[in-house]
């Protein structure tokens, strides 16, 4: 039955992603994320005064260096979305995993030999997926993809550390959505925004609605399962973003495509499997991972 609760939270955040593809139309990167943290920051804060979590933190640092990384993943996941086929996106975005092991091995993890091979099979499916999949016009949208990948790896190192730390799940959350809604809300103040009619309308509560269902079911996932297995399901997401983009842009993937996405989700899996340590895995670390 846990299993359903990651599936459920992929199939919500490559709605998500629709969403955003969508509303990108008449709105950008920034505006998104603005919308997407504000509209979801009131339901956050209830669910941090329904579990009687006070808001004021002592590592204050790691929350605003979590925040910043995450705030700055999210604006780069969101404009390669924009840029790219919705399951490249995804997928780039899903190097986060490995990203986050070539982290730990610079901070002083020992990494293992089938480590060191997982980040090798990653390394080349990255490769493979940009060179033959891009064409001269995406490849900003590579690049911001893949960016996104390695600051979401920055992001979820600080939230290593603040579980290690023993900082409050939803605590982190409401000051991942707070430090986005500040960051994208000055952003916006220097930049070109648009009016919200009733379609961005719609579509700017779906990215937030999503998003925020999806937090909540892959929470319950990774409380209630084995980190490994919702990890694995978790790229289900790559999957349902496929379905999403052939039903509605009619975007077409050849065998390189699928060859390279393959390597990248299984690279994924064994740097979370082998790389794993004891203080890395509390539920809202897997639990928080911010679209």
């Amino acid at each position: 039955m846990q299993a359903l609760w990651m599936v459920l939270a992929s199939f919500l955040f490559a709605c998500m992603g629709v969403c955003v593809k969508l509303v990108a139309a008449s709105h950008s990167a920034v505006e998104i994320v603005f919308y997407r943290s504000v509209l979801s920051l009131p339901l956050v804060l209830a669910l941090v005064r329904l579990r009687g979590v006070a808001l004021r933190t002592p590592h204050w640092r790691w929350q605003f260096s979590r925040g910043a990384f995450g705030f700055a993943a999210v604006i780069s996941y969101f404009s390669a979305i924009t840029l790219l086929p919705l399951a490249t996106a995804v997928t780039l975005n899903y190097t986060s995993a490995i990203f986050l092991a070539l982290y730990l091995a610079l901070g002083g993890l020992r990494l293992s030999a089938g480590t060191v091979g997982a980040l090798a099979l990653g390394l080349g499916g990255v490769a493979l997926l940009l060179r033959p999949t891009l064409h001269a016009d995406q490849w900003m949208g590579g690049l911001l993809g893949l960016l996104s990948g390695a600051l979401a790896a920055l992001a979820y190192f600080s939230i290593r550390e603040l579980g290690a730390r023993g900082e409050p799940e939803t605590r982190t959350v409401f000051y991942f959505g707070l430090l986005s809604s500040i960051g994208a809300g000055v952003w916006l103040l220097f930049s070109e925004s648009h009016p919200v009619d009733l379609r961005s309308g719609a579509l700017l509560l779906g990215v937030a609605a999503f998003a925020t269902a999806a937090q909540l079911a892959m929470t319950r996932a990774y409380a209630r399962s084995r980190t490994l297995a919702a990890a694995a399901l978790a790229y289900s997401t790559v999957v349902f973003a496929s379905v999403f983009g052939i039903a509605l842009w009619d975007e077409t993937h050849d065998g390189w495509w699928w060859l390279a996405t393959g390597l990248i989700i299984a690279s994924g899996l064994a740097a979370t499997g082998l790389s794993r340590t004891p203080p890395a895995d509390p539920p809202g670390i897997a639990g928080n991972r911010q679209r």
